[in-house]
């Protein structure tokens, strides 16, 4: 099966959940379990088609592995959760979008080589779950951590609209935002000591600073001090969830934000 076509049926299994997302009154339905499946199953089969057995550079590659990641692990937490699926409102759109990039960036992109050819291959499969895995947990964060800020500012304007009636209770959102959080915090720690272990192997140093290696640490440092701040001074409501959506920031661009500098703005 192409490539292109892959894209597209990748695509199209992501846009049912997307459109009964925003409708209200769907809820934990048959049809957005049914809808939630098909976009586990699409993106899940594209990225390891695309993936062949080994990993790859592309950007493409990546940007479906994250959503196919994203979506069953937010199948997971919405079947956990009694208000984890509230967050299909936010998330299935923003992984259509996402889908949508990664199919349009397939004609554009050049995918660089893969070194490690010094990094044993456990190792380094350990270092690519894990970082995908990072990116999955703190996606979810960040789409709580809207939800939170969007039902704050409509309840401080006193205007609840369609989108955040569906959408977590303040205090809901925040509880969801938090463990999701905390678990980040976690893997992306792993990830940056599998990281430094796979930098050693390959140029005998620890720690290189290079682009990916300082945002990531950086996104790092902000969980750090907000789940601190949380349990210290009592961080919370806005100001929480904007640190939440700049480290979700400073994570896509040291992931697919440096893939899509170097295969697509530079190599053109």
């Amino acid at each position: 099966m192409s490539s292109l076509v892959l894209n597209i049926a990748a695509l199209v299994a992501l846009l049912p959940a997307a459109l009964v997302a925003l409708r209200a009154g769907e809820g934990r339905s048959a049809r957005f379990r049914l809808c939630l499946a098909l976009a586990v199953a699409g993106p899940a089969l594209a990225a390891v088609s695309l993936l062949g057995g080994h990993w790859q550079t592309s950007l493409s590659a990546a940007l479906w592995v994250s959503i196919a990641a994203t979506a069953t692990l937010f199948a997971l937490v919405a079947h956990a959760s009694a208000q984890g699926w509230r967050l299909a409102p936010l998330l299935m759109p923003f992984l259509a979008a996402l889908g949508l990039l990664a199919s349009l960036v397939q004609w554009v992109e050049a995918p660089l080589p893969l070194g490690g050819g010094a990094v044993p291959a456990a190792w380094l499969d350990l270092h690519i779950i894990v970082s995908v895995l990072t990116y999955a947990l703190l996606t979810l964060a960040a789409v709580a951590s809207l939800a939170t800020f969007l039902q704050e500012r409509a309840l401080k304007r006193k205007a609840p609209t369609t989108l955040t009636r569906m959408l977590p209770s303040v205090a809901d959102g925040e509880t969801l935002a938090g463990r999701l959080l905390l678990a980040s915090e976690a893997v992306l720690g792993l990830g940056l000591a599998t990281g430094m272990a796979t930098q050693y192997f390959e140029t005998g140093t620890v720690l290189t600073f290079s682009h990916k290696a300082l945002l990531s640490l950086l996104a790092f440092a902000l969980i750090g001090l907000l789940l601190v701040g949380h349990r210290v001074c009592g961080v919370r409501g806005r100001v929480a969830a904007r640190v939440v959506l700049l480290a979700y920031l400073l994570l896509t661009l040291a992931y697919p934000g440096v893939k899509f500098v170097t295969q697509v703005l530079v190599s053109h």
